[in-house]
Formats: C-alpha cells, structure tokens, sequence
C-alpha cells in the first residue's frame, strides 16, 4: 500500500507541476499565447484551457473531492493530452513536441491506475 501511494502522488504531483503550476506561470505570456496561435487555435481557446487545467489538477490533488469528479478531471486530461498531440503532429509534423503530450498522458494513466488500487485497499479494508 506505501510503494502505490508514492506511486500515486508522485506521478500526481508531476501532472499538478505540468498542467497546474505551469499553466499559472505562463499562461499569459506572448509565447503560450504565440503557442495557441501557431496551433491554430483562438487566444480565448488558451483561456479556457488554462481555467480547466487548474480546476483539473485541484481535483487531483484535493483528498476531499470526490471520486466522480476525480473521474472527470482524468478524462478531460486524457482529452487535454490526445489532442494536444493530435494539434503538434498536424501542424508541426512528426517531432518532440507531438511525443510530449504523450508521455505526460503515460504518466496520467499511472496516476489513475494507481489512485483506483488505492481506492480498492480503502473499499476492501472496511
């Protein structure tokens, strides 16, 4: 049970850094907005990712929330990364930056595999 939880707050804590903190950081640069042009995308386009990614990674990383969102968090993620790559191998054509969103989205898939075998323990042990 200790090797899954690290497990899932590891892989979780990376996904917080790269949809959460980065987000916030950047997010109203002319490079992330110059990013969502390139791709072909709209400025508010940007705008409503960025609120979705916070939203997505505080029900992530809050204990409290509940499963059911959790579940939607995961998927809109799962969405957020697929098309990510889809929009950079289009555009770009077949490079680093089309790869990235993939590996994040490994990551992602670690974390929920590993937040449901914690769930499994809490469910089985009571």
């Amino acid at each position: 049970m200790k090797k899954a939880k690290i497990i899932f707050w590891t892989t979780t804590i990376l996904i917080f850094l790269f949809e959460g903190v980065m987000p916030a950081l950047t997010s109203q640069s002319e490079m992330a907005k110059e990013g969502i042009r390139h791709l072909g995308y709209p400025e508010y386009f940007g705008n409503a990712l960025f609120v979705f990614k916070i939203l997505g990674v505080l029900a992530l990383v809050i204990p409290q929330v509940s499963n059911r969102i959790k579940e939607w968090a995961y998927a809109g993620f799962v969405f957020d990364f697929i098309f990510a790559s889809i929009s950079h191998f289009v555009v770009d054509g077949i490079d680093f930056q089309g790869f990235f969103p993939l590996i994040i989205l490994a990551i992602l898939m670690t974390s929920y595999l590993y937040h449901h075998k914690i769930e499994h323990y809490k469910s089985n042990s009571i």
